[in-house]
């Protein structure tokens, strides 16, 4: 039985025990089981592990600082609710329009002609005239226009109480009646100011 259980042994010895022949020439292993390498080896293999632990540990990094970066911040932010395309675009053109311009040219028009800074491509009336003789603001009413009666003494006592100019304003749809202390106008069609050499009117946007 003993000499049985000594040939199992020799038998696993052999083997699992015996030198790994890739390795022969190259590593020095001594006799007996187990995998011992020389001490150079050790080290060698000792400081590839540990570069190898560094790089994963330096690329595990790197993603989470890159995770980081592009992560949208959890703020709690309300849906904007936009508008209709006319609606905002009218607002936008709007809001471009009102940037430190102002008319050129100046247009006059009749209640159907739209106001804003009136350009060569835009042919918006000016809805901020004002006169350099009298130094007054221009008002504009839509849809009236001024009476035959009215004088220059009319405009110069009651400018700019709407309840006294009233009373020489006649109702006209498409007309818009213009006016300032000293003079006054009554527009139907789109009009270039320049074109009206009586009037002292200028665009008075900034």
């Amino acid at each position: 039985m003993a000499e049985e259980l000594d040939d199992l042994l020799d038998e696993v010895e052999s083997k699992f025990c015996s030198p790994d022949p890739l390795r022969l020439g190259i590593v020095e292993r001594p006799t007996g089981c187990g995998t011992i390498f020389s001490s150079e080896q050790n080290r060698t293999e000792a400081k590839k592990n540990l570069r190898s632990t560094e790089t994963f540990k330096k690329e595990d990094d790197l993603d989470n600082i890159i995770n980081e970066i592009f992560e949208e911040p959890n703020f709690d932010k309300k849906p904007i609710k936009l508008n209709s395309k006319s609606s905002s675009n009218t607002s936008v053109r709007a809001s471009i329009q009102g940037l430190g311009k102002s008319c050129s040219p100046v247009y006059l028009g009749g209640s159907a002609a739209p106001c804003g800074i009136g350009t060569n491509t835009s042919q918006r009336t000016c809805d901020h005239l004002r006169c350099i003789a009298c130094d007054f603001l221009v008002v504009s009413y839509d849809d009236f226009m001024w009476d035959k009666s009215c004088d220059y003494l009319f405009f110069r006592n009651n400018m700019p109480e709407y309840h006294k100019l009233k009373t020489k304003l006649v109702k006209k749809k498409g007309t818009r009646a213009y006016a300032c202390q000293c003079s006054w106008r009554t527009i139907e069609e789109l009009t270039d100011l320049q074109t009206i050499h009586q009037l002292r009117w200028v665009c008075g946007k900034h």
